[in-house]
């Protein structure tokens, strides 16, 4: 037997109401322990990091690294791969190996795509494989399936419980995902088809995306999931959708869920809502109203989606948005069917700080951190790659503690957004306690992650040591020490190590009378078996841990 020991650090536990303490950390078998009353004759080695922050390792709950679309998007952009490499930069889109390390490297230990197309869940296994230093998990489409569908048009309850918890568990998946409810079916069935609003009808008007998403939503809750269900609205970057968001939100009410990448959720604008010059301003924020709606509940949760300028990817199970922004930017586009399940959309984006649309986007996300009040409820993203890169959250920490330089930052902008937005009037800075909750302890907490998130007796030895710094980017850029299942991965400054990671999935419990009837209804609709979906991260050799 043997012990790690952390000695003198200053921590930072949200989920232990632990804000800058110092103590020691006692790590044995990759696990936090209690100090021993005696050690015995155990090996103890310890690593001095008095004066050092020490924090929980970091979970990035929504991005997008493996699978079909972000490969589509590599394929897409080569140039940009090439540019990467003569200038010793990472590509808006990296490869697997490169996306652990640069996580590993901000002292992340954990992350969740968010998008993945259940007849891709063999693909994005494997994938998972081969990245170090993360423990993975993913989302499974199911807002636009077609067994979904024709459930929630029966009004079958019991039939929807057991086909998420089928569908769940045969892919190995860890939430259901809502993209664009309804919205994507129709696009399928129709060039330009859309849902407008949440009472868009489907089929015979019985089926709409208000009844998918509560539907859905409520399932996932009675069957208990860990992190009940994860929802892209729709209308997804239109001006004036602030109103289907609230309609969203409103619909869930009372039904634990989380909303994510809220920045492109939250716009103002078109007929009605562009203030004195509707037509200058395309777009305008309204998140003190959304934000105010959040505060005042305990149901739902968000994720920012912070823009960062730049030239990035936008990659999105939302086939109409992805179409709708290549004709934007008339830039390449790639649309993809998968049968009966979903859609997908991938184009190259740029933004840029003097554009007034992005710019407004870029205020909009931080808006959203500045005006909920309680950060358990706001999760840190860039919806990676849409937003931005993840190498980015290094400098929205910064934006979010420094108010000075986020006044520097603001200055740079379209000055036009000043109208629009209520950032420049918004004097909160974080602190280090609430960082940690908005890149660690809240992100757990959402996804129902137990082991994680915390430092804490029984936490997974995820943990990354921080040197302090002025700079708050440079700080969070730069960990002096992350260690992942109690070993080393990064050690003064440098990576030193590729350890594997494991995938985590949900562990649903569930009635499971009606299987045959599932089996055979996807055997006589899909042009493959059902016995497809049989697929787990330990058919790929990597361990699999089940969360319920």
């Amino acid at each position: 037997m043997s012990y790690l020991k952390l000695s003198g650090g200053t921590i930072v536990d949200p989920a232990n109401g632990i804000d800058l303490q110092r103590d020691d950390i006692w790590i044995r078998d990759g696990k936090v322990v209690a100090p021993p009353d005696s050690t015995g004759n155990a090996q103890v080695t310890t690593v001095d990091v008095e004066g050092m922050v020490v924090m929980p390792g970091a979970i990035d709950m929504h991005c997008h690294i493996a699978g079909p679309k972000v490969n589509i998007a590599r394929q897409m952009q080569p140039e940009m791969t090439r540019l990467a490499l003569e200038n010793g930069v990472m590509a808006n889109v990296p490869d697997l190996f490169t996306a652990g390390f640069r996580y590993t490297g901000l002292g992340y230990t954990t992350c969740f795509d968010a998008a993945v197309s259940p007849l891709s869940a063999r693909q994005v296994h494997s994938e998972f494989c081969r990245i170090p230093n993360l423990d993975t998990g993913f989302f499974a489409l199911m807002g636009n399936n077609h067994r979904v569908l024709d459930c929630v048009a029966r009004q079958d309850a019991e039939g929807l419980d057991a086909f998420l918890g089928w569908l769940i568990n045969r892919c190995g998946a860890f939430a259901p995902k809502l993209v664009n409810p309804g919205g994507v079916e129709l696009w399928k069935r129709s060039a330009g088809g859309n849902a407008d609003d949440l009472d868009t009808p489907l089929d015979n008007g019985v089926l709409t995306p208000r009844r998918i998403i509560r539907e859905l939503a409520m399932s996932a809750n009675r069957l208990g999931l860990p992190h009940p269900v994860h929802i892209h609205t729709n209308n997804l970057g239109m001006p004036g959708n602030w109103r289907t968001t609230l309609e969203t939100m409103k619909s869930l009410a009372g039904i634990k869920s989380h909303l994510t990448h809220i920045q492109f959720h939250s716009y103002g604008g078109g007929d009605a809502d562009g203030g004195d010059n509707a037509a200058e301003a395309a777009l305008c924020s309204r998140v003190p109203e959304l934000s105010a709606y959040i505060n005042e509940q305990d149901e739902i949760t968000v994720d920012v989606g912070q823009v960062m300028f730049g030239r990035t990817t936008s990659m999105t199970g939302d086939g109409p948005l992805g179409n709708y922004l290549h004709r934007i930017h008339g830039d390449k586009w790639y649309s993809a069917d998968t049968e009966l399940e979903s859609g997908c959309g991938v184009s190259p984006v740029e933004y840029k700080n003097r554009n007034l649309v992005n710019a407004l986007q870029w205020v909009i996300g931080l808006e959203w951190y500045l005006l909920v009040k309680d950060p358990w409820k706001v999760v840190m993203s860039t919806d990676h790659p849409n937003g931005g890169s993840f190498v980015a959250y290094p400098q929205i920490v910064r934006l979010l503690m420094d108010r000075a330089y986020r006044t520097e930052k603001l200055s740079e902008v379209n000055e036009r957004v000043l109208k629009y937005s209520t950032l420049e009037s918004l004097d909160r800075e974080y602190s280090l306690f609430e960082i940690a909750i908005i890149t660690r302890a809240g992100p757990a907490r959402i996804l129902g992650l137990k082991s994680k998130g915390h430092i804490g007796a029984g936490a997974d030895a995820d943990i990354t040591v921080y040197a302090p710094d002025a700079n708050y980017e440079k700080m969070f850029s730069l960990p002096r020490y992350v260690l992942k299942g109690g070993e080393f991965v990064v050690q003064d400054y440098e990576i030193v190590r590729s350890a594997g990671g494991s995938t985590i999935s949900a562990d649903v419990s569930y009635d499971r009378d009606q299987d045959g009837q599932i089996d055979s209804w996807f055997d006589d609709h899909y042009s493959i078996s059902s016995s497809h979906f049989r697929v787990s991260s330990s058919d790929y050799g990597r361990n699999s841990v089940r969360i319920n």
